[in-house]
């Protein structure tokens, strides 16, 4: 030893939170279950991280080791996700295992998530197994949406549009769940453009009442094509985020939300961006 300091006992854990916790009765079980959902667009190394983090938060938080699942929705490359990792300490003297369930959305059976008649499961099916044209398939979702989707209906006609775009780069068939109107009907994309704007305001970005509207709903745009970006293709490059942020023309703006739907690569949306 050459020489040691005392460090601060009391540990802060990290304002991190997992994709879903949900706390789930079976039958045969006197107990509820807590189970942690990640969702990941792609099965990507960064993948094993987050797992780790949610188990460990929620057993900090709940004393109870949870059930992890990750949903992959769309495969790349050869890379799978793993279903477990290990760490030990620098010192070797400590070590920590865990395990967990990777479902694989493309590995599962279309017909089998329709059976289930459940219209939040609808934006899922475009990225799952199916034989013959995608277009029939697409058609039912939306008929499920329609009949089922309540007060959904229409955050779901967005989300199944985003999630259909990681597959298909086809505006008919993104046309059948509405386009870009489905997207401004979309209450959660609404609520989006009302928060970016009362931010622009906030901070003083913009001067009078007509310029600061107008600056704040493109701030909107330019959050919610980011999170089109994110949703599709997992980590965006820090060049592309500012380049996004930095656009104000709400023309140029839209124009890059439909290459951001259709485009099959993040080096694709680079070169529309620097059109």
């Amino acid at each position: 030893m050459v020489a040691w300091r005392p460090l601060q006992a009391e540990l802060v854990q990290p304002a991190q939170l997992p994709d879903g916790l949900l706390e789930v009765e079976l039958a045969g079980r006197p107990e509820p279950l807590l189970f942690v959902f990640e969702i990941a667009t792609y099965p990507e190394r960064r993948l094993e991280e987050q797992m780790l983090r949610d188990m460990l938060l929620v057993y900090l938080m709940r004393r109870v080791v949870p059930e992890v699942i990750a949903v992959v929705l769309h495969p790349k490359g050869r890379f799978r996700a793993r279903r477990g990792a290990g760490r030990a300490s620098p010192g070797g003297r400590a070590e920590l295992a865990a395990s967990w369930t990777v479902i694989e959305l493309w590995r599962l059976a279309a017909e089998d998530i329709l059976a289930a008649d459940h219209p939040g499961l609808a934006p899922w099916v475009p990225l799952s197994r199916f034989e013959g044209p995608p277009e029939p398939l697409l058609r039912r979702c939306r008929e499920l949406i329609d009949r089922e989707g309540g007060e959904d209906r229409a955050n779901l006609l967005a989300v199944t549009q985003v999630l259909a775009a990681l597959r298909y780069n086809d505006p008919k068939l993104l046309a059948l769940f509405g386009g870009r109107q489905a997207m401004i009907e979309s209450p959660v994309l609404q609520e989006l453009l009302a928060e970016a704007e009362a931010k622009a305001k906030a901070e003083g970005k913009v001067e009078g009442k007509v310029e600061g509207k107008a600056e704040g709903k493109a701030e909107g745009k330019a959050d919610g094509l980011i999170r089109v970006l994110k949703l599709r293709f997992g980590r965006v490059p820090r060049d592309i985020l500012d380049a996004v942020r930095a656009e104000y023309d709400e023309a140029t703006l839209d124009r890059l939300y439909d290459c951001a739907m259709r485009c099959p690569q993040l080096d694709a949306f680079r070169a529309e961006l620097r059109s």
